[in-house]
């Protein structure tokens, strides 16, 4: 759905993208990671046919950036960081706008703006000026609006002709709880069309970590790692780390055992503390099973065998320090 390959570009001297090369497949997250500056949204600027790329090439929906740009304009849909509504109109009339520049049908147009509008909960409040107490949001002025709402209305305004590309910068900015978890279940449930597929840039990484299927990290304009999550951790953390909790605080020999049960595994033990033992290891499922047959055979009460939870944060901060 998107395939970019040597991808560059310069502004005079600044080289904001460099030379990248990418591809994103129908039904696919790619979360695209970096610090600021790194060339993130100039990329997904590229890829909206907003910004022309000075070197290399993008398709998008099967369409070329540089030559087909109305064609790529009518297949993405784009959230900026920035969502840049106009405050003096009202959200119907903004989201009814934007649909018209679609080319958006209006009994189609009214139905799809109602219909998002329930799912992302914009609903009307109370009012003593309004017929009956209520008012409806969306036809209130997006000026009135809090970030969050208005992050609302931008996410609408995207979804609105049900795009085959999404590209979403920082979609739960602003947000509260839950409303970040409304648009992150939205993201979830739009990757299950086989025929959609998202670029999502955010610096909330355990976002990313839920909602991608692959990570590219970006800096300094060149994308510096990219693969799945648990094979990241694998090539820049290192194997597995296990930690086993026994029952009694303290029990002599227990490590020595350890060390000698996985000597010829590649497994190695990293720490232990009153209590507890942490060993690394290339294959749990042959070092696990050995390491508490041998811990039960000498009398060793476990409590616990389990994986120690290794963070997309470190992945991320492994790949950045490593390429400055």
């Amino acid at each position: 759905m998107i395939e970019i390959e040597g991808l560059t570009k310069a502004f005079d001297t600044l080289v904001a993208v460099d030379d990248i090369t990418l591809t994103v497949h129908p039904g696919e997250v790619l979360a695209l990671l970096g610090p600021n500056g790194a060339g993130k949204t100039t990329t997904v600027r590229m890829l909206a046919a907003i910004l022309k790329p000075t070197a290399g090439r993008a398709r998008v929906a099967g369409y070329d950036v540089a030559t087909q740009g109305d064609a790529v304009r009518r297949n993405v849909g784009m959230l900026t960081e920035a969502p840049g509504l106009y405050s003096r109109m009202s959200g119907r009339e903004y989201l009814d706008f934007f649909g018209q520049l679609r080319g958006i049908p209006t009994p189609e147009r009214q139905k799809r703006i109602n219909e998002l509008a329930e799912w992302f909960r914009i609903t009307p409040v109370a009012d003593q000026k309004a017929a009956g107490g209520y008012k409806d949001v969306l036809d209130r002025r997006l000026g009135e609006y809090s970030k969050g709402m208005a992050q609302k209305i931008a996410l609408i305004r995207t979804l609105l002709h049900d795009p085959p590309v999404l590209l979403l910068d920082e979609p739960t900015s602003a947000m509260d709880p839950a409303s970040a978890r409304l648009v992150r279940d939205t993201i979830a449930q739009l990757r299950n069309d086989a025929h959609r597929a998202i670029v999502l840039c955010t610096h909330n990484l355990p976002e990313a970590e839920a909602l991608a299927d692959r990570i590219a990290i970006i800096r300094q304009g060149r994308i510096v790692e990219q693969d799945t999550t648990p094979a990241l951790k694998a090539r820049l953390l290192g194997p597995p780390l296990m930690e086993i909790r026994l029952a009694q605080p303290s029990q002599n020999g227990v490590v020595a055992l350890i060390e000698r049960t996985i000597a010829n595994s590649g497994a190695r033990v990293q720490d232990a503390g009153d209590g507890w033992v942490r060993y690394s290891t290339p294959d749990p499922t042959v070092t696990n099973p050995a390491v508490l047959q041998a811990l039960t055979a000498s009398g060793v009460a476990v409590v616990t065998l389990s994986e120690v939870a290794q963070s997309l944060e470190a992945v991320y901060l492994r790949a950045v320090e490593e390429n400055v």
